[in-house]
């Protein structure tokens, strides 16, 4: 298995107990989703790229995003250790399904982004996960602009067209096209020193 062929499913903490399990930190919408989980392939922070496929034993739900979790073959803390930051990886076939308006991020970086009233924007690059939200970065004559993805302002997606429809805020575009005003670097340039 190839990193290219999967997506991260999230990564391993600290063991818990004594008994060889770990807890899991899961990047997922939803973790019933994953309740019947049977493999997972690990990539080792000592062996970065390289995948090895672990059987599940065990999956137990602690909050919205965390698991305790348990590889077949790990039954004691001394086990578990080593498996410390390591990365949880799955095949990107076996993403779950989607509703028709969703979509995930790698399906359309290199979708033409749509705005319904301004028309054809540019191309999908890339996807950045903030701290407060996901955006999107799209290239717009020579600039990259980020767009917020929330249901607002991405409409839906036209896997057939290869196109990402979306509503942007008047004035959004030109926020990155406008160059910084010469006004701003006068008035740096005119405050007084301080007494």
């Amino acid at each position: 298995m190839k990193i290219d062929d999967c997506y991260q499913l999230g990564s391993l903490g600290k063991p818990h107990g004594l008994k060889g399990f770990v807890v899991a930190f899961f990047d997922v919408d939803d973790l019933n989703d994953y309740r019947k989980l049977q493999t997972v392939w690990l990539e080792m922070p000592a062996a970065p790229g390289k995948l090895v496929a672990h059987g599940v034993e065990k999956f137990q739900p602690q909050t919205d995003n965390k698991v305790l979790f348990k590889l077949k073959g790990i039954d004691r803390i001394e086990d578990a250790e080593p498996l410390r930051n390591a990365k949880l990886w799955r095949p990107l076939a076996e993403l779950p399904a989607l509703a028709d308006d969703q979509f995930y991020f790698h399906d359309v970086v290199g979708y033409l982004v749509v705005d319904e009233a301004l028309g054809e924007l540019g191309i999908v690059e890339a996807f950045y996960e903030l701290p407060r939200q996901d955006v999107l970065g799209m290239r717009y004559q020579g600039q990259e602009v980020l767009i917020p993805v929330v249901d607002e302002l991405i409409l839906r997606a036209d896997q057939a067209a290869r196109r990402l429809l979306v509503k942007l805020p008047d004035g959004l575009l030109d926020v990155y096209l406008s160059p910084s005003s010469p006004n701003d670097e006068q008035d740096s340039d005119d405050a007084e020193p301080a007494a």
